[in-house]
């Protein structure tokens, strides 16, 4: 899929609930992990990257290396005690044209990034400095709890959280859930009209 500003503009109208249904061979990463601007949808290629905990110059790294349209999905063995993101970084982001930012430990600078319409999602929230010591190890493939993350796979979140579709099923898992939100659209324009949800969801056909 080419991830055009048309075709993201497209897929944007879907919530991750959607995608989640129609992807059985992906992954949704842990509750824990939390939009920073629950208002903003992303989509873009997942680019794993693993960071020392409670050390950011892993992320600096890997912001140089990422491409328009990359997800950084920073593995930082779910620290919760630094400000390994803040707002400067995620201006360089978004200059940048990065999708988002996932990061399994936490940031800082909550305000400005939610006012900067940028996609962040992490643990929680903390201002203590970070050290600039280790570098980053880039894998291919990345595990976050129970979720398999490979470089180039498609990463679709909201304020639900995230959501990664494996790249070769990529067309198909999105393809799907489009035909479900379309559904979904009919069965609350019925609901509007009056009509019962037991009945349109076909639950009253269901045997005992």
């Amino acid at each position: 899929m080419d991830l055009t500003k048309e075709k993201i503009n497209s897929l944007s109208k879907l919530p991750t609930g959607n995608v989640a249904d129609n992807n059985p061979t992906g992954y949704v990463l842990t509750s824990q992990i939390q939009s920073v601007n629950p208002k903003l949808h992303m989509i873009g290629r997942a680019f794993p990257v693993i960071c020392h905990p409670g050390d950011n110059l892993a992320i600096h790294e890997a912001l140089h290396l990422a491409k328009e349209n990359d997800v950084l999905i920073i593995d930082c063995d779910g620290y919760t005690e630094g400000g390994h993101f803040g707002d400067v970084m995620a201006n360089a982001c978004k200059e940048k044209g990065l999708a988002g930012v996932v990061i399994n430990g936490t940031c800082r600078d909550a305000q400005d990034i939610r006012e900067l319409q940028f996609p962040v999602y992490a643990r929680g929230y903390c201002p203590a400095p970070t050290t600039k010591l280790h570098h980053a190890e880039y894998p291919e493939e990345m595990i976050l709890g129970k979720a398999v993350i490979r470089k180039g796979d498609l990463v679709f979140g909201d304020g639900d959280g995230v959501v990664i579709i494996p790249k070769e099923k990529e067309d198909e898992v999105m393809e799907n859930a489009c035909k479900k939100y379309d559904k979904e659209q009919i069965i609350l324009q019925d609901l509007h009209a009056g009509r019962e949800l037991w009945v349109l969801m076909h639950f009253d056909k269901i045997k005992e």
